[in-house]
């Protein structure tokens, strides 16, 4: 049965981070990928990846382009809106947020400020 946030896109990928995550995923054993967010960092928060074994009761599950998605109930409103995306070039490759509940970011670009949505913006979101 599918999530009333997954039918409303919660979180997205880019196809860039959906190949991407398909290749790491291709010879693990996980369901998906686990993405949410942790206090940290010099400003304030940072964003959170791992590859799941199993989906834990209450995580609100999106799947995007192929991809399994499995958030954290704690990240909810601090992802909605938000889209991953991945990006290489000769110095190296990195995931990346695009989260329109950001408010700053840290000077290194480890950390970041967060606003959570309101609870209202779940009703809303399409």
């Amino acid at each position: 049965m599918a999530s009333r946030l997954a039918q409303r896109k919660l979180m997205s990928l880019t196809e860039a981070a959906a190949s991407r995550v398909k290749e790491i995923m291709a010879d693990k054993p996980a369901v998906g990928l686990r993405v949410g967010v942790r206090n940290g960092g010099c400003a304030g928060m940072s964003y959170t990846m791992e590859l799941a074994e199993r989906v834990e009761p209450l995580d609100e599950v999106i799947e995007d382009k192929g991809v399994k998605v499995l958030i954290d109930p704690k990240a909810v409103l601090f992802l909605l809106g938000a889209e991953m995306d991945f990006k290489s070039d000769r110095l190296g490759s990195s995931f990346s947020f695009h989260n329109p509940n950001e408010t700053s970011s840290c000077g290194c670009g480890e950390s970041v400020a967060i606003t959570p949505a309101e609870p209202e913006a779940l009703e809303a979101a399409v």
